[in-house]
């Protein structure tokens, strides 16, 4: 996102604010459509931007209350804590719910959920949410050692402009060593998740195919994570892999769902193909993430920022 376009959201005016919190919750629009609302209201400040992501929160559309409770955690609201405690607590709601809401604890970085994080490590169902848990609770602590050592080296908005679930690792000197330690099954979340930021921000030729090889794991979080960070990284690369996890049948639907929307980032010709046969795929998770994946590549496509709300035969353009 461009510095223009922030300071075009940022001055947004209180009746486009008013229309953007409106819109999000409005369940008869193209979830496309919606996310375009979402990703304008989380680079807003303020009680109605932020009270309009937590209510998306328990939206029915499971993608977009996990992308609201990640922009929550992304914006390291406070204010959002009871929203997301209630979130996590919530067993009927899907593991990738569930797991967003846990992760944007760990972005918030308060030691206040601590407790909150442990109790669900033990007992929650999903593998995915515990693994979320352990590292949420890795980074908070990761905080607080830092903060009581007076270090100002403590993580905060990575070179893609995201705060990660963990800090980048420093103790691997080399490539190889890093992509040793992503690739080790019987390592922690946290530090497999140290070692991917860390080839992510190298970047390297060496740097991806580690990456895309770590697409194998046993873990369908590392794996999601993964789909993600190729995503940002836009490395052509990676298509085929992701592609693979589009079509399987029996990967995980939130691994699936960033594999389509790293697709759209990528944006060769096989992807956009794909992406357009998978919007009707079944899974919800998938179909819409293909939706949105291609609607973020047109506005890219059109010179336009995603964040904008651009309304047909709408009183109000934004």
């Amino acid at each position: 996102m461009s510095v223009d376009s922030l300071n075009d959201v940022a001055s947004c005016s209180p009746k486009m604010e008013k229309f953007l919190c409106e819109f999000l919750l409005d369940s008869t629009q193209p979830i496309s459509e919606r996310f375009r609302a979402l990703f304008s209201l989380r680079n807003l400040k303020g009680p109605a931007p932020r009270t309009s992501l937590i209510l998306a929160t328990r939206d029915s559309s499971n993608l977009l209350a996990h992308e609201a409770a990640f922009a929550l955690g992304q914006m390291q609201e406070l204010e959002a804590i009871l929203t997301l405690t209630s979130v996590l607590n919530d067993l009927s709601l899907h593991p990738i719910v569930r797991h967003e809401a846990a992760e944007a604890f760990g972005a918030i970085g308060s030691d206040s959920n601590v407790s909150l994080l442990k109790r669900s490590l033990d007992s929650d169902p999903a593998q995915e949410v515990r693994e979320t848990c352990e590292l949420a609770l890795q980074r908070i602590l990761n905080l607080k050692d830092l903060a009581a050592a007076d270090d100002s080296t403590a993580p905060g908005i990575s070179p893609f402009m995201s705060v990660d679930p963990a800090a980048p690792a420093t103790s691997c000197s080399s490539v190889d060593q890093l992509r040793e330690l992503l690739l080790d099954e019987e390592k922690g979340m946290y530090e497999r998740y140290a070692a991917l930021f860390a080839l992510r921000n190298d970047g390297g030729n060496k740097a991806v195919a580690a990456i895309i090889d770590s697409l194998g794991s046993k873990s369908a979080l590392l794996k999601h994570e993964v789909a993600y960070v190729l995503g940002q990284l836009q490395d052509k690369a990676a298509s085929a892999a992701l592609s693979n996890i589009l079509r399987d049948v029996n990967e995980h639907p939130m691994v699936k769902h960033e594999a389509a929307e790293a697709l759209g980032s990528i944006a060769d010709d096989q992807s956009v193909a794909l992406l357009e046969e998978f919007t009707a795929d079944p899974e919800a998770l998938v179909s819409q993430s293909c939706q949105v994946a291609l609607s973020m590549l047109e506005a890219e496509r059109s010179g336009k920022s995603f964040e904008f709300l651009f309304m047909r035969n709408a009183t109000v353009v934004y």
